[in-house]
């Protein structure tokens, strides 16, 4: 397994300042986001929503956080990388808005199965001045804001049970955080050399291997995203279903990346020691050479 020691401090250590361009997009935009590891991070929650799955409620931190993120070319230039969430009526006219302003979609697909209503992931991609991605970007996050704004706010909704995320760290490996009801880890992959433009393409970025717990610990749900080299794809799926965990999505974030990074979404339920030992199970994989990953594949 990769050392994740250096990755345990990141979300440990204080925000930078944010610079003045930066604090430009999140005033354009009308959102709040932070500076971290060089990173502009732009949060897009869709608090707007009340999201079940197979008829259970999932707060917004378990998977339904949009975001947009800005770092730093070579040339000076700032790359940007998102992830918007989206129901099926605002795919199209969010893809119109970001097309027609200059700024790529780079993929779209699901997270989950069973849900209420239909969700859509659209990652989007840009590159200019701060704020030049701003003004191009503020179309598309207005035409989610409005949508938000028609639907009102859903009523709240009383999430029974509580996690040992202590034991879920334990379990896994790592440490995560606590959002409301929602313990969430985050693990980058910094085995990974990705840039874009020789901007770095760190887990901030979207370069990231995540995993979600709500519930109780009897029975909980758990939602994640695997983020795979293309010989780690298969050992990864099969890690994951030999634990009862469903497999709900295999796709591409990014596009024109070398390495190809393929990103696979989960979703289970069940006790959490039985959830986040298949979550474990997976990320083992990650960062063994293709002739390892092959085997450990054979052996199951």
């Amino acid at each position: 397994m990769i050392s994740w020691t250096i990755l345990l401090t990141t979300s440990w250590l204080a925000a930078q300042a944010i610079p003045d361009e930066y604090q430009e997009v999140l005033t354009v935009l009308g959102k709040k986001g932070d500076v971290r590891d060089s990173v502009l991070k732009v949060n897009v929650p869709r608090t707007d929503l009340a999201v079940t799955i197979a008829g259970r409620p999932a707060p917004t931190p378990f998977g339904f956080g949009g975001w947009v993120a800005i770092t730093k070319a070579e040339d000076g230039s700032e790359v940007m990388m998102g992830d918007l969430v989206l129901t099926e009526d605002e795919v199209n006219p969010v893809m119109s808005a970001i097309l027609s302003n200059g700024l790529e979609v780079t993929a779209l697909h699901n997270h989950f199965f069973w849900e209420e209503p239909r969700m859509f992931y659209m990652h989007v991609h840009g590159r200019g001045t701060a704020s030049e991605i701003a003004r191009r970007l503020e179309p598309a996050i207005d035409w989610i804001d409005d949508a938000a704004r028609k639907r009102g706010a859903p009523s709240a909704v009383a999430l029974e049970g509580k996690l040992d995320t202590a034991r879920i760290a334990q379990i896994v490996g790592h440490a995560g955080e606590t959002n409301g009801a929602v313990y969430k880890i985050t693990i980058g992959r910094p085995d990974v050399d990705l840039r874009e433009h020789g901007a770095v393409i760190n887990a901030r970025m979207g370069l990231n291997t995540w995993a979600a717990f709500v519930g109780a610990d009897e029975d909980a749900m758990v939602a994640g995203d695997v983020a795979t080299l293309e010989h780690e794809v298969t050992p990864v799926l099969a890690a994951l279903r030999a634990s009862g965990i469903d497999v709900v999505a295999i796709h591409h974030h990014m596009t024109g990346t070398s390495p190809v990074v393929i990103f696979l979404h989960y979703y289970g339920t069940g006790p959490t020691d039985r959830l986040a030992e298949g979550v474990r199970a997976a990320i083992d994989l990650l960062g063994k050479p293709a002739s390892s990953a092959h085997s450990v594949n054979r052996q199951n």
